[in-house]
């Protein structure tokens, strides 16, 4: 049997950490130009989280791509992260998957049954997730990255984008922060017990639930949080609805451990890359280490939505009925920008 192979170890950066600068990569799209066609619904003017395409009055198709290199040795459970952070992309659109291809970049003298691992996990997310696994690309690298193209459905009057928040909404989150930071603990040795494990779990869960009860509310904005945390993701929801998100550092919700390790130093690259693309349009008098992890770069972490303040009670009700998390961490007011306001 051949011995497990720590796939962190091949790996620059993990996970969404891995993310091209956003600040970049609004330079890099701003010269593109997307196609004039009245049937693009979602597409780079301005990009979302998915492209939506209409086929018919009923109808449109949500496609994203994602894929990173390793975040944790077990080649299974990568493949399940990977695979929900980019299912996830779906549902953030309001959506539901169904097909998937695998995007694959190994290092050929890797164990085939390390692959076959990572392509398994994946396929048990898709499963879950109601899509199917059906192909892919694999090309050789000596960095290992794994992620899925995704295609899915929503209704064309059905879907949710980041550019629609409205003054007087509040402002929701359905995962904990602090993925990024916990996973830089571990390769740094200074991880507390049992934060890894917990992050993990967080990791691998689909939005798809969280979605389903969301459906009833017709949320005014909704997109996930993932490599450019939960600042960056706040501020392009603020530039593009032409509003100002207001966030409360002490409502947000944090995984076991992340508080410690942000008070101990620990910092990931995409904290730096975060902080040039958001930190302009960013107001703070939150505590540092809260800061950090409003800053921390996630991997498939959960739903940050909007929608009407008086819809509030009846939305956690909801949420808590199905047993699924719901943080309430701010508002929506008039201005723009972004507000971290200290506890």
């Amino acid at each position: 049997m051949a011995a497990p192979v720590e796939l962190t170890a091949l790996a620059r950066a993990g996970g969404c950490a891995a993310k091209y600068s956003a600040a970049r990569l609004e330079e890099l799209v701003g010269g593109l130009v997307t196609a004039d066609d009245a049937d693009l619904l979602v597409g780079l003017d301005p990009a979302d989280d998915a492209a939506v395409y209409r086929l018919n009055d009923e109808t449109a198709l949500v496609f994203t791509v994602d894929f990173f290199p390793p975040v944790v040795d077990d080649p299974r459970t990568f493949g399940r992260i990977a695979a929900a952070n980019a299912l996830n992309d779906v549902f953030a659109m309001g959506g539901r998957p169904l097909l998937a291809l695998s995007v694959t970049a190994f290092p050929e003298e890797l164990p085939t049954e390390t692959l076959g691992e990572v392509l398994a996990g994946a396929a048990q997310t898709a499963r879950e997730a109601g899509a199917i696994l059906a192909g892919g690309h694999t090309i050789r690298d000596d960095e290992p990255k794994y992620g899925l193209a995704v295609v899915g459905t929503v209704h064309p009057d059905g879907i949710w984008t980041k550019s629609a928040a409205r003054p007087g909404d509040v402002v929701l989150l359905t995962k904990p922060l602090g993925t990024g930071l916990v996973l830089q603990a571990v390769r740094d040795g200074r991880a507390p017990d049992g934060a890894l494990g917990a992050a993990v779990e967080a990791m691998m869960t689909l939005n798809g639930s969280a979605a389903d009860v969301l459906h009833a509310f017709e949320p005014h904005a909704v997109t996930d949080v993932t490599g450019f945390g939960l600042l960056g993701h706040a501020y392009e929801v603020a530039d593009r609805s032409g509003v100002r998100v207001e966030l409360d550092a002490g409502s947000l919700p944090l995984l076991p451990g992340a508080l410690d390790v942000a008070e101990d130093g620990v910092r990931t690259g995409g904290d730096r890359r975060n902080r040039e693309f958001a930190g302009p349009h960013v107001d703070s008098s939150a505590p540092e280490p809260l800061e950090t992890l409003a800053y921390d770069p996630q991997t498939a972490g959960g739903l940050l939505i909007t929608l009407p303040a008086e819809r509030r009670a009846v939305v956690e009700a909801a949420f808590a009925a199905a047993g699924l998390d719901l943080w309430v961490v701010g508002r929506v007011t008039e201005g723009s920008g972004v507000a971290l306001d200290g506890p």
